[in-house]
């Protein structure tokens, strides 16, 4: 029974706040659902098909549709805002590896991802394509936040003396690129498993004599 002389905006007992707690928990389960959104885009347009609908993408996301609308209202903006999110997600994980692992080993470990993200991305080819003609550029900030991320991690690597300090980010990325046009498909990763270890050899640091 509510007590009369209650407070309504008061903290309840278990220090929420009536006023407060139901559009919290309305926000984290409006960006949950957009997360899980994004990555069901993600696996279903870098299938490389042209038939994958908005329709598909809410059921494998388990949200009805007016839930994507209401995040995306248009296809358009689903496939730029998927990219993105890949993208952040990549550069996102090179300070978080750092916390977790050594500096040559999060370098290592950030280079897999790479490789995972420009699968995705050239999967989406097609309808990241769209996405410009429509008049956007999904790319724009791509090359300085990649660049940002490799920079962390190199001079993480170069700071404990387990890196070269004489290897720029643009070779290394260009060192990725070519691994992943290689031996980027799904059924060749034991090999871009076995390239990314020779690179990765060849920016490790070594004392002379």
């Amino acid at each position: 029974m509510t007590d009369p002389g209650r407070d309504p905006a008061a903290p309840t007992a278990e220090g929420g706040d009536v006023g407060e707690t139901a559009p919290r928990r309305l926000r984290a389960d409006a960006q949950r659902n957009r997360q899980r959104l994004l990555d069901a885009a993600v696996r279903a347009f870098s299938q490389g098909e042209p038939g994958v609908t908005l329709d598909s993408v809410a059921r494998q996301a388990g949200v009805g549709i007016g839930t994507l609308y209401r995040h995306f209202p248009t296809r358009e903006a689903l496939v730029e805002a998927a990219y993105r999110n890949e993208l952040a997600g990549l550069c996102d994980a090179a300070p978080q590896l750092l916390e977790q692992l050594p500096a040559a080993a999060a370098l290592r470990a950030w280079m897999d991802r790479f490789i995972d993200y420009l699968a995705a991305k050239r999967g989406m080819a097609g309808a990241l394509r769209l996405v410009i003609e429509s008049g956007v550029n999904p790319y724009a900030e791509s090359r300085d936040r990649l660049h940002a991320a490799l920079d962390l991690l190199l001079a993480a690597g170069v700071a404990a003396g387990t890196v070269r300090a004489d290897v720029p980010s643009a070779d290394v990325l260009a060192g990725l690129s070519g691994v992943s046009l290689v031996a980027g498909e799904p059924a060749r990763r034991e090999q871009a498993g076995r390239l990314l270890d020779l690179l990765m050899d060849g920016l490790r640091h070594r004392v002379e004599g």
